[in-house]
């Protein structure tokens, strides 16, 4: 996941600097944009705060994977820890300070919103985790 979403950032500063590119029209386009704050652009300029979180987010996950017997656990577990890595390497080293980096998103949801590969494997990994919770354990 964090090889996957640093390959593609670098993709999209390095080639949607100008224009976006149109996938569908009206629905799906890359566009670059820079979120110095937390999902779906909420909490704006709060990007030390964030990246703290991100660090304890991380701290977090180390801690309960080791523990994790189901592999759709363990994946869910594995998607959410590569997108929070991916999100916060940017934090750190896309700022002028400390942690203030601005997250690099470039998919471009028309009609929802503006993210990237770290917000989609949160996402994803954060409902597996909801369906392994419900799942019957054997």
């Amino acid at each position: 996941v964090v090889a996957v979403d640093q390959v593609t950032k670098w993709l999209a500063v390095a080639y949607l600097q100008d224009d976006p590119f149109v996938v569908v029209d009206g629905v799906l386009r890359f566009r670059l944009t820079y979120n110095t704050g937390a999902s779906f652009s909420s909490f704006t300029n709060g990007g030390p705060v964030i990246a703290l979180i991100g660090f304890g987010v991380i701290g977090f996950v180390f801690y309960i994977l080791k523990d994790t017997k189901r592999r759709l656990e363990a994946v869910a577990l594995g998607l959410v820890l590569g997108g929070a890595i991916g999100n916060l390497i940017d934090r750190v080293l896309r700022g002028d300070g400390v942690l203030n980096g601005a997250v690099v998103d470039f998919i471009d949801v028309e009609f929802f919103a503006v993210f990237n590969v770290a917000d989609s494997a949160i996402n994803i990994g954060v409902a597996l985790l909801l369906v392994a919770a419900f799942w019957k354990r054997s």
